[in-house]
C-alpha cells in the first residue's frame, strides 16, 4: 500500500452550488414559488412551507398542491376551522367541545376521521 498523497486530503468543492430552497406549486393558480423570501427575509426555517401554505390560503381561499389541512367541524353549530398540524386541530376541537358541550369531527385526507366528545 502506498503512502497517502496531498490529493487524498484535499477537499474538492462541488462544480455547481447546491440549491436546496424548497418550492411550492399550485395547479389552481398555475404558479410555482421558491421560498427564499420566507427563509432569508422572514427567517422561518423549517416552518417556511407551512407559513407559505397558510398565507396562500388566506389570500386565495385554497391551499397549494400537496397540502392537506386537518378540518375540524362542530356537529351542532356552524363553527369549524382548518389547521396544518394535528396538534392545533385537536386543541381547537377539545376546547370547542369543552366550552360548548358539542361533538366535533376531525378529518384529514391521510387519516380516518375522529370525533371529539365533551368531557
Amino acid at each position: 500500500m502506498s503512502p497517502p498523497s496531498d490529493d487524498d486530503f484535499r477537499t474538492h468543492s462541488p462544480t455547481a452550488p447546491i440549491d436546496d430552497t424548497p418550492t411550492v406549486s399550485c395547479s389552481r393558480c398555475g404558479e410555482e414559488w421558491d421560498l427564499s423570501y420566507e427563509l432569508d427575509e422572514l427567517q422561518l426555517g423549517n416552518q417556511s412551507v407551512e407559513q407559505f401554505a397558510l398565507d396562500h390560503r388566506r389570500h386565495t381561499g385554497h391551499f397549494p398542491d400537496d397540502v392537506s389541512p386537518w378540518v375540524v367541524s362542530c356537529r351542532q353549530c356552524p363553527d369549524g376551522e382548518q389547521f396544518l398540524s394535528e396538534a392545533s386541530a385537536r386543541r381547537w376541537a377539545r376546547t370547542h367541545a369543552r366550552h360548548t358541550r358539542h361533538e366535533v369531527a376531525m378529518d384529514h385526507a391521510d387519516d380516518d376521521g375522529v370525533v371529539i366528545t365533551p368531557e
